[in-house]
């Protein structure tokens, strides 16, 4: 699926982890720490935005629809079309609770909050 730019339906996940994300005021609010993808249905469930930490220590990890990510080349990063206090007030897990149960928590109460088309229904 192209992103709302239009760019490359293909990407390296290795090129992806450790890009920046900002919002759309241009305020850079973390990194992309993973992708977790869905093996049988062969997609991207989310991306782990990391935000909120310093040096790893009381780090939040979001788990937003890979869908809402934009590449901007501008930036050298991904954009998002949310504010700082939406970002902060998103569901957060630690990585393992990231992939419990399939991940499945973690998507449903991710997709419901940002009010995007779960993917697997």
């Amino acid at each position: 699926m192209p992103t709302p730019s239009g760019h490359t339906d293909a990407i390296r996940a290795s090129r992806v982890i450790g890009t920046k994300v900002y919002n759309s005021a241009g305020k850079d609010i973390g990194t992309i720490e993973d992708v977790i993808l869905e093996k049988t249905a062969n997609g991207i469930m989310f991306a782990v935005i990391s935000f909120g930490g310093f040096l790893g220590i009381g780090e939040k990890y979001h788990a937003i629809p890979w869908s809402l990510l934009d590449f901007d080349p501008n930036r050298g990063g991904y954009v998002v079309p949310y504010s700082v206090e939406q970002l902060r007030a998103a569901p957060a897990y630690s990585i393992d609770e990231l992939t419990t149960d399939d991940g499945r928590p973690a998507r449903e109460a991710s997709f419901g909050y940002w009010h995007v088309e779960p993917y697997w229904q």
